[in-house]
């Protein structure tokens, strides 16, 4: 029983470091700032979620175990909460900045 616990440990683990390494990649090749965040959030707390699955069964009891899930949830909530101000302040356009108009898009040329 031991080793199918160690196996489980080893796969989730695993799995979640290679969730962790995509959102990396992502936030590295994204070309702008609401993709990163996208693939960022969603990747991070899959493998953060995939590295706690594996190592509660390594726990030494219940209060180490529901330790774990806090700390799993309390990235949760942070990450979301952190990814919405970030969308936000990215999506609303600075008013400093000038416009810029492209052609077709509400410029006439005559």
């Amino acid at each position: 029983m031991r080793l199918a616990l160690d196996i489980l440990t080893i796969v989730a683990v695993s799995l979640g470091a290679i969730f962790f390494l995509a959102g990396t990649v992502g936030l590295l090749r994204f070309p702008d700032t609401l993709t990163r965040l996208h693939a960022l959030t969603k990747a991070d707390n899959l493998g953060l979620g995939l590295v706690v699955l594996g190592l509660l069964p390594q726990v030494s009891g219940p209060l180490s175990a529901l330790a774990l899930l806090a700390v799993w949830l309390l990235a949760l909530l942070s990450g979301s909460t952190v990814g919405q101000l970030l969308a936000g302040k990215a999506a609303v356009p600075d008013p400093d900045r000038a416009p810029t108009l492209t052609p077709g898009a509400g410029a006439s040329h005559d």
